[in-house]
């Protein structure tokens, strides 16, 4: 059987999906309360931020940023806050509307996010605190929430 999806000599566009580059976009920190926090015992509160944009390039490229903010908190003073704009260019192609949104709103940050952590974790060592591990991020249901609350308003 050589018909191909679609009838009579028509193919289905093939779906293509490749990373071109993974690159820091914008990386900050600072420990304003610093030496001082050196010299406690260290109980931080830690609040988490995270933030995906997209945009097309053109020519089936996109780029995907994923921002994190992390800020740690001590007796109400900041120990330290860091902030990083992980971002990608992919090359996506062959994709319907709706796969398109999935892939740039939690398949791309799902690739990103390893990136992020690791360079948050560093820059806090940097900084002269314990490491931070992020807790994995689960880009899927984030996805679906956007999409449920689009529908909602």
């Amino acid at each position: 059987m050589s018909e191909q999806a679609g009838g009579a000599g028509e193919t289905a566009p093939q779906q293509q999906f490749q990373i071109q580059r993974i690159y820091v976009k914008d990386l900050s920190f600072e420990s304003p309360n610093a030496p001082g926090m050196f010299t406690q015992a260290l109980q931080p509160q830690i609040d988490f931020e995270l933030n995906t944009e997209a945009q097309g390039l053109g020519d089936d490229l996109y780029e995907v940023v994923l921002t994190i903010t992390v800020q740690a908190t001590h007796e109400k003073r900041t120990a330290f806050l860091v902030e990083i704009k992980q971002a990608g260019i992919f090359h996506i192609t062959g994709f319907s509307e709706a796969e398109l949104g999935h892939m740039m709103g939690a398949f791309c940050p799902n690739i990103l996010f390893p990136y992020a952590r690791e360079a948050v974790s560093s820059t806090v060592v940097r900084g002269g605190f314990p490491p931070l591990m992020l807790a994995p991020v689960n880009f899927d249901a984030l996805y679906q929430q956007h999409l449920q609350q689009q529908q909602a308003s």
